[in-house]
């Protein structure tokens, strides 16, 4: 029985910290909703139903630190009206902060934050009501300790009473002189067993926790004095009460717990307004119903069994070709030809299918920035807006996670950076408060997320300044270079424009991080900005990481692919038609110079007659041109990760097999550009791969299919 508890309560645990994320995240939004319309008393109310929600659902995880806390803000609320001293959006603030550092304790299991600066802002606004409730038992409950019952133990109390049963709240105080306080516990659980059935108890059966009562919620038919003559016990039990649980009635007042409290000292469920009762429990329903809790790894299996159907499809294919060119006219065929059609169809619908389960609206990330924004411009002593737009476009969860600290750092330099002080804006005829929009939309199977604001812009030539000041580039390299790589130079570790370090700028870490997180994510980001006018960041990445369309081509007799959305033409050329501008290769093409990158080597022969290819990829707002030799086509590839043992470059960020056993390479693209574009101007040459990594140039081994 114990490890069957210890089990559900770590499960309930678990779904409290997901619930709470959410709790907060509203707690937040109303806080600022709030700020707006200080005298809106149901945005109070709303926010009170939140901390209700929240206090008993923590005290039904065991978190009893928070569930107290909790209870005192929500007394403090019930005045629905701030003071001069405290307003309830600033109590809001300071709550969402306060429980959140806690949960992330919790989940840690580390020490618990400082709550002193709620609780003091519980006591101003409430008179130290919280406190003293927390502190002093009721009237007529003189020992009694704060209880909240699971709404499993409330559906047994339930139960029981309509069976005729009575339920009491049995409360003993142990005595401070007893030797075995653990154990006596158990002793009056089963005293009480003769007499009564035990449908809950805190603390919880076998827990190590200790403390000076012992909470129990029983049902019987026999009466109050019986009960409480089984809990007397000498030397163990110094003091006992019981008190009869009324059931529960319909009231008026606020309410959404879905778990039991303690409110007005009465065990009972906490009420659901009587005019939202009926859709309140039809809700609840619906989604219990409705929604299924799955956890983020079995759906990357499944996703990765469809990204072997794919390759098994690709085998398929590769047979019936290799059947259609040896027997041409045999009937079947074309039969081999419909089913091979139909397969692809259903293949591709439940690839749709499954990856739709990993996509998430961007909703999700885009609800943390009104807060970052307000905390960061009062910090900052400006007056910031935040338009959002396009917050239901989908992503893969895994890719939302992982842009959520590049688009941080984004907004964040966006309002300490970009947007000017109010007496600036209004000198530049402006108005007095900036605007930051943030907004999202697909385009083809990418996702697009675009940070933009009103500042005034970045000025180039501060930019080369610091550059240079930092060693970044040099004088003569930088008259040299064009607006767009000069801008370029802000994406560089330890590049800042801050004169001053703040909490939130000047530290020279930001957009480095930016560029990284998102060259390892397979995809870019682009800046634009006109002084005076403002900034923008675009980012672009991929709808997921796992299968992508891909296009196939060789060089040196290898075989390599890059995303087919990258490549914007191909262009056929000779040797003879490229030159030589300083370090670089380049292709007269329409009419534009297109900058060239040769990863393999050139060829020995100096005729220039030797034909090849030019694909045209559009990266990081950059037009380049990729060298390759021949092309093999368009394919749609299941990505395999290379651990470092096997590919020992960065130029390859990946792997798939084709469905005729070939191993095909997925070329990094970033660090390809990176590499042709670094500081020193000097384009890289040589192989891309060289020992172990040529072994994978032939067929699939055993590893690589795993």
């Amino acid at each position: 029985m114990t490890q069957f508890s210890d089990e559900r309560g770590a499960e309930l645990r678990e779904l409290f910290f997901e619930t709470a994320q959410e709790l907060l995240q509203s707690l937040n939004e109303d806080a600022l909703k709030l700020e707006r319309k200080p005298q809106d008393r149901e945005i109070v109310r709303s926010i009170r139903r939140i901390v209700h929600t929240l206090k008993g659902d923590a005290a039904a995880a065991g978190l009893h630190e928070l569930s107290e806390l909790a209870h005192l803000m929500e007394d403090a609320l019930a005045v629905e009206v701030g003071t001069p001293e405290v307003s309830l959006a600033e109590l809001g603030f300071a709550a969402a902060d306060t429980f959140g550092a806690m949960l992330v304790a919790y989940r840690q299991q580390a020490a618990l934050p400082d709550a002193t600066r709620l609780k003091l802002l519980v006591q101003r606004l409430a008179g130290n009501q919280g406190g003293q409730r927390a502190g002093t038992a009721k009237k007529n409950v003189a020992i009694r300790s704060q209880v909240v019952w699971t709404e499993y133990e409330q559906l047994a109390a339930e139960a029981a009473r309509s069976e005729g049963n009575k339920i009491f709240h049995v409360v003993a105080q142990i005595d401070p002189l007893c030797a075995m306080p653990i154990a006596a516990r158990q002793l009056v659980a089963n005293a009480l067993g003769a007499v009564a059935q035990v449908l809950g108890s805190r603390p919880d059966p076998g827990s190590a926790a200790q403390g000076q009562f012992i909470d129990l919620l029983v049902a019987t038919s026999h009466p109050e004095n019986a009960v409480l003559a089984k809990c007397q016990i000498p030397t163990v039990i110094s003091k006992a009460e019981v008190f009869e649980v009324a059931p529960a009635a319909p009231a008026s007042g606020e309410g959404e717990t879905p778990l039991f409290d303690s409110e007005s000292g009465s065990d009972v469920p906490a009420p659901v307004p009587a005019a939202e009762a009926d859709d309140f429990t039809a809700t609840r329903h619906s989604a219990s119903s409705t929604v299924l809790r799955v956890e983020a790894e079995r759906i990357d299996n499944v996703l990765n069994l469809v990204g072997e159907l794919i390759i098994g499809k690709s085998m398929l294919q590769q047979a019936t070709q290799d059947y259609a060119r040896r027997f041409p006219k045999d009937l079947l065929r074309s039969r081999f030809s419909d089913a091979m059609a139909f397969q692809s169809r259903v293949l591709n619908d439940l690839q749709r299918s499954v990856m739709k389960i990993r996509m998430v609206p961007v909703e999700q990330l885009f609800r943390r920035f009104p807060r970052l924004v307000r905390d960061a411009a009062q910090r900052c002593g400006k007056q910031v807006e935040l338009v959002i737009s396009g917050q239901d476009t989908d992503l893969d969860k895994s890719l939302l996670d992982a842009i959520a600290e590049p688009l941080t750092h984004i907004v964040r330099n966006a309002v300490s950076h970009g947007i000017e002080d109010s007496s600036e804006r209004v000198r530049r005829g402006k108005p007095e408060v900036g605007k930051i929009r943030l907004d999202a939309y697909h385009q083809a199977n990418q996702l697009v997320v675009e940070v933009s604001d009103d500042g005034g812009g970045i000025e180039i030539e501060k930019v080369k300044a610091r550059g240079i000041k930092n060693g970044l580039v040099t004088a003569a390299d930088a008259e040299r270079m064009s607006s767009s790589e000069i801008l370029d130079l802000i994406f560089r570790p330890g590049f800042s424009t801050a004169e001053e370090i703040t909490e939130i700028s000047g530290r020279g870490v930001g957009l480095d991080v930016v560029r990284s997180v998102l060259h390892r994510l397979k995809g870019t980001v682009e800046l634009e900005t006109q002084t005076g006018q403002g900034t923008k960041f675009r980012l672009k990445l991929p709808l997921t990481l796992a299968i992508i369309k891909a296009l196939l081509f060789r060089i040196e007799q290898r075989l390599y692919a890059i995303p087919l959305n990258t490549v914007a033409e191909i262009a056929r050329a000779r040797e003879s038609d490229l030159h030589h501008v300083d370090t670089w290769e380049v292709l007269q093409l329409r009419g534009e110079v297109l900058p060239l990158m040769r990863v393999g080597q050139k060829p020995a022969d100096d005729s220039g007659a030797g034909k090849i290819f030019v694909l045209v990829i559009h990266f990081g707002g950059r037009k380049m041109g990729l060298i390759v030799d021949a092309l093999e086509g368009e394919e749609e590839l299941v990505i395999k990760s290379l651990d470092d043992q096997t590919i020992a470059t960065d130029l390859v960020s990946g792997a798939s097999i084709l469905g005729d056993g070939r191993v095909v390479l997925i070329m990094n693209l970033a660090a390809v550009v990176e590499r042709f574009t670094g500081a020193t101007g000097s384009a890289p040459s040589g192989l891309l791969l060289s020992g172990a990594e040529r072994n994978l140039s032939g067929r699939a081994s055993p590893e690589v299919r795993q």
